[in-house]
């Protein structure tokens, strides 16, 4: 859709005449020819008033909305405490159900104008960056960086809604408990080993996550730890440094791949620079068929003393040795803590580990204190920035951290190399439901609709860490060919927070296709990665969504997925993350480079390196010559369409399946996720030995003919020995790959395609010898007669 429709479109109607008069400015630029200074004078004094207009308005709006949640919070605290006056009683000055309802519609009138107003924001931010684009390509007057620093001086675009996000999430609890929220302690988590839990995470576009937070406020609370102090954007504050070794990168390969008991080891703490408190971090992963499951532990320590600690200076038990003098906590609780210490510590230092990437982000969550049935966060201004002391730069230096920079995103001081912005918010949804228990319906609606796109087992330490080494790692998530592809969708399904008679048939989280047909249809929505979605982006998003639906539905088709019932049963994360390969018979995400057992000999070096290069060599060779004799073999060829056919009057031949790869970056590969349990292991060992069974059929049957039979019979026992062998050696070896294949945990095609039918061929060709040699040697004329 062209920009213009989509603002017409999208607009809230009482505000029509404050949004950017898209329309005259687009005239002005036709009009106006030729284009001399005297033109540009008169479009920059048109653009100014519009940009003018916009900020006036989006100021008074947000001063309004401020005035209104005072009163709204005025009327909320009375309403209460009258309630709590009457104790329940039934008075004729107690409020009354009709009452809080008013109390309660008052306050999603207030949620819509946030939401109205960000989209407000977000729409004119769009009309101006697509406007002086389109001056910039039309007059050749280079507007861009001058305009810029207006906006900077009418930061219309840059206000932060969090605050009002807070402020009414408080309010609306208290309205819709009817003045009797759920209290207890934030940090409360219940007992994990009486619950199913499922954890699945999201990437949300910027342009959505306001719209997000109101929604899910009207659902659950935003999880505040300190009630008592006004809410400040450093509160959310979070700050992960993670380890590694760099020489291995062990850390990161075990998490990657996700190994039985892969460790992340982090320092992590909240707010600013100057916290005192910072909490050493264990992460161990578990798979699911051991029956546990994945521990994070921590303790917390001092920051003055962390690096006494990581260079084993200061003991474990120097470190609890006050706190077991106080007797505060219970001595178990220390012990493990203890414990805990000195494992990491030995860790980091047997490991060399030291600091490699830190992540910092602000965090909204939403949970009923005390209740972690349902929790949700939303991560936004995700940044990862480097912090070894490699490439000669002293980053660090001897300290655990680098201190150039705290929270003052978006950190514009560091170089690009160190420094990587995620272009979007990460959302986490973790459940917490007895087993059988489907999870809330809103969740459900949340996780379908077109604000989100689901990314299992996404790492913020996974995506940091590959991006700001991109010399030294060649593994990569399988998320990495993702981040070119925007992610923004069409509304699948009417969700989301609407204001009564305003059009919301078109949301504008879709995409705003140019409103020009001689420039790249391309949108410049604001995005921290600055990527900008042409119309071939466009069809390939489409084209995956429509191929994973394909895919899940066929799933559920041949019953791999039961929605959650059975022993067996995929989670949320395992049917996103886990689609039928199709007729190619190779995983989506895929890597074109060599292979990995190719890749450490490499390193190693040597003749056995050599001589397998020279077989890699030669097989691409073959490959080589075997794809220059099919262009070579006439055959009839398809007719090259232009675009989609369309102008030939034949509908898009292009089928969605047909985008199937994405391959890797030239020297590195990418992992698939593959889920390996025992049971893979126990069925690869049954196919070897119903092969094996087999073979030793055959063998006892060339055994009989050869030992009781004629002459003639000689060559049949040879032919059915050979097939014998033949299965042997090849169960055998395709055996050993499989295992090979499975501990690697590669995604490769484990199901046999040419065996069997090769096995039924032998058999035919040495039953088709019995019979040849004996009719050859006149035993069949002799069998007849007798």
């Amino acid at each position: 859709m062209r920009f213009g429709q989509q603002l017409k479109s999208s607009l809230v109607k009482g505000w029509i005449f404050h949004y950017i008069n898209y329309d005259d400015l687009k005239d002005a630029l036709r009009k106006a020819a030729p284009w001399d200074e005297k033109a540009e004078q008169m479009f920059v004094q048109k653009l100014e008033g519009e940009l003018d207009k916009v900020y006036t308005f989006q100021q008074v709006k947000s001063d309004e909305i401020i005035r209104r949640i005072a009163a709204s919070e005025k009327e909320v605290k009375d309403v209460v405490a009258m309630a709590d006056e009457n104790g329940g009683r039934s008075a004729d000055d107690s409020p009354t159900e009709e009452d809080f309802e008013l109390l309660e519609e008052d306050l999603s009138d207030i949620i819509a104008e946030v939401h109205d107003l960000a989209k407000f924001t977000q729409l004119n931010y769009s009309g101006f960056q697509k406007i002086i684009k389109k001056h910039d390509k039309q007059t050749r007057w280079v507007l861009k960086p001058v305009f810029a620093a207006r906006l900077k001086r009418k930061p219309f675009f840059q206000d932060n809604y969090d605050a009002f996000i807070v402020k009414l999430s408080r309010l609306y609890d208290t309205v819709r408990t009817r003045g009797s929220p759920v209290k207890g302690d934030s940090a409360a988590g219940g007992k994990q080993q009486n619950f199913v839990r499922q954890t699945t995470k999201y990437w949300v576009h910027p342009d959505n996550i306001t719209e997000l937070k109101l929604i899910i406020l009207k659902h659950l609370p935003v999880l505040v730890f300190n009630p008592n102090k006004e809410f400040a954007q450093d509160d959310s504050a979070i700050t992960s440094i993670y380890f590694d070794n760099p020489s291995t990168w062990e850390l990161y390969q075990g998490r990657l791949k996700k190994t039985e008991g892969a460790e992340a080891i982090r320092l992590r703490w909240y707010g600013g620079m100057q916290s005192e408190s910072i909490f050493v971090e264990r992460k161990t992963h578990r798979e699911d068929w051991t029956g546990e499951e994945s521990v994070k532990a921590r303790f917390k320590l001092k920051e003055k003393n962390i690096n006494a600690y990581l260079r084993g200076e200061l003991t474990p038990e120097k470190v609890f040795e006050k706190e077991r003098k106080d007797g505060k906590r219970p001595e178990k609780d220390i012990a493990s803590d203890e414990r805990l210490a000195r494992e990491i510590q030995y860790r980091v230092l047997t490991r060399h580990l030291v600091p490699v990437t830190r992540s910092f982000y602000h965090r909204t969550a939403f949970q009923l204190p005390g209740d972690a049935r349902v929790r949700i966060s939303l991560d936004t201004e995700l940044t990862m920035t480097r912090e070894d002391n490699l490439d000669g730069r002293h980053r660090a230096g001897d300290n655990w951290r680098r201190m150039d920079i705290g929270i003052d995103w978006p950190f514009s001081q560091l170089p690009p190399e160190d420094i990587e912005r995620f272009p979007y918010a990460v959302l986490e949804v973790k459940l917490q439901t007895q087993a059988g228990q489907e999870p809330p319906e809103w969740i459900r609606e949340l996780t379908a609709s077109h604000l989100v796109e689901a990314v299992p087992k996404f790492s913020k330490y996974i995506h940091g860490t590959a991006t700001l080494n991109p010399s030294r790692i060649k593994l990569l998530p399988y998320w990495a060919p993702q981040m070119d592809v925007d992610i923004r969708k069409a509304v699948s399904h009417k969700f989301g927070i609407e204001r009564p008679g305003a059009s919301n048939d078109i949301s504008t989280s879709g995409n705003l296709g140019d409103d020009s047909e001689d420039e790249d249809a391309t949108s410049s929505l604001p995005t921290i990665a600055g990527h900008e979605e042409d119309e071939g982006i466009r069809r390939l998003r489409e084209a995956r969504d429509t191929l994973e639906q394909h895919n899940i539905e066929q799933q559920r088709d041949y019953g791999t997925i039961t929605n959650g019932q059975g022993p067996n049963a995929l989670d949320i994360e395992e049917r996103i993350s886990a689609p039928p390969l199709l007729q190619d018979d190779y995983p989506i995400y895929d890597s074109e480079s060599e292979d990995e057992d190719l890749e450490e000999m490499r390193r190693v070096g040597g003749w056995y390196y050599r001589s397998k290069l020279i077989q890699q060599k030669a097989k691409d060779f073959g490959k080589t010559v075997l794809e220059v004799g099919k262009m070579l073999i006439p055959r009839p060829r398809p007719t090259n369409v232009a675009g989609n056919g369309s102008n030939l009057g034949v509908p898009n031949w292009k089928q969605p399946g047909e985008v199937k790869r994405f391959k890797a970056p030239k020297g590195k590969r990418i992992h698939v996720p593959v889920r390996v349990e025992p049971k893979v292991h126990l069925a690869t060992e049954r196919t070897f030995l119903s092969w094996l069974e087999f073979s030793i059929l055959l063998g006892s049957i060339a055994a009989t003919l050869l030992n009781f039979g004629d002459d003639l019979a000689l060559a049949a026992a040879w032919a059915f020995t050979i097939v014998a062998c033949c299965a042997l050696f090849y169960s055998a070896g395709l055996y050993l790959w499989r295992v090979r294949m499975i501990r690697k945990r590669r995604a490769v095609t484990y199901h046999d395609r040419w065996g069997p039918t090769l096995l039924c061929l032998g058999l035919l060709a040495a039953v088709g010898v019995s019979f040849g040699f004996r009719i050859a040697g006149g035993g069949w004329k002799g069998g007849l007669k007798g």
